[in-house]
């Protein structure tokens, strides 16, 4: 094991058996966004026993990270083989639920990957649920998809509470919209999501300094089709196939898993040395991951992208997670 990795072990392998300690799952888990939102929120007041993860390039960053190897599909997980927790962190897949003829609720998510969720949920019936999805989702399938989690989230006890919230609100340059949804089983409580930061964060903070010559266009056929269109420093670019587009709101493009799929799906720059796409790291730093997150050596590019796109932004979490800890430690 690398020193970096130890120190990173370090960082996160939280205290076990603390009295106090909260006790929390990671579903859908990627590779730890939410769940590294929430460490540093709690931080020595949680510990992590459970985690799920299908893909296996996303568990590989996920154990370089947390010393942890996700246990893998979660349709095949019965829930009385995970651990109790007081913590459910989901940012499951979107899926549309056939609702017609039918009531609203727990038994009209079968078929779908939020009934995994549920399921759960309806076994351990943790303190909090945290859920995490594009903001599209709230009109998905007509409205029908965010009904029927809200309602079936409801028959289960819960008190729910949802808002969608954009990251370039909240110290990252990156445009990024997405819902989040926190349910309570204590129905008193009362909850608000975090208000938006007026701290500002500039694109070149999140830039490296020294950059792999396989990342520039300044050799590449695709050059002379963009040199004249990319041209400001502190903007980030969209390569749209037939053109390019500037985003002149000075962040960040949303980044999406598609920048794994090759091509010139990546946001492109302009620095001082020429034309280039954003590298992984870069990726990961617009997302909000700390610096010294690993982004294990042994996965290629294109996976790493497709990771950081698929990912969430930590800095949102742990806004939202800290307003959670206030909660339940109220409530408690």
């Amino acid at each position: 094991m690398t020193k970096i990795m130890q120190q990173q072990l370090n960082l996160n392998n939280l205290p076990k058996n603390k009295p106090n300690t909260l006790k929390a799952i990671d579903l859908f888990a990627g590779i730890g966004g939410i769940r590294l939102g929430f460490a540093e929120a709690f931080k020595e007041d949680i510990e992590f026993v459970f985690s799920s993860e299908i893909d296996k390039y996303a568990q590989t960053t996920y154990y370089a990270n947390f010393g942890e190897m996700p246990h893998g599909d979660i349709t095949k997980i019965d829930e009385k083989n995970i651990p109790v927790h007081d913590i459910l962190l989901a940012g499951f897949p979107c899926q549309a639920f056939s609702i017609a003829g039918k009531r609203l609720g727990f038994e009209d998510t079968r078929g779908t990957l939020f009934f995994e969720v549920a399921r759960i949920i309806k076994h351990h019936k943790p303190k909090v649920v945290f859920l995490e999805n594009v903001k599209g989702f709230v009109n998905h399938d007509k409205g029908n998809t965010f009904k029927v989690v809200k309602e079936t989230l409801n028959e289960l006890g819960y008190k729910v509470f949802s808002k969608v919230l954009n990251a370039k609100d909240f110290g990252v340059p990156q445009n990024r919209e997405r819902i989040y949804i926190v349910g309570f089983l204590d129905n008193e409580v009362d909850f608000e999501f975090p208000k938006a930061l007026d701290k500002c964060v500039s694109i070149q903070d999140k830039l490296e300094q020294k950059v792999d010559t396989k990342y520039y266009y300044n050799d590449k056929p695709l050059y002379e089709r963009i040199k004249y269109d990319v041209t400001n420093e502190k903007s980030v670019y969209q390569w749209r196939r037939q053109y390019v587009r500037e985003n002149k709101s000075e962040v960040c493009p949303t980044l999406t898993a598609n920048m794994g799929t090759g091509g010139h799906n990546v946001p492109i720059i302009k620095d001082s040395f020429g034309i280039r796409k954003l590298t992984p790291r870069e990726c990961a730093n617009f997302q909000g991951f700390p610096k010294n997150f690993i982004l294990p050596k042994e996965l290629v590019d294109s996976q790493l992208y497709k990771q950081c796109g698929n990912s969430v932004v930590v800095s949102v979490i742990r806004h939202i997670a800290k307003d959670i800890k206030k909660r339940i430690v109220k409530n408690d």
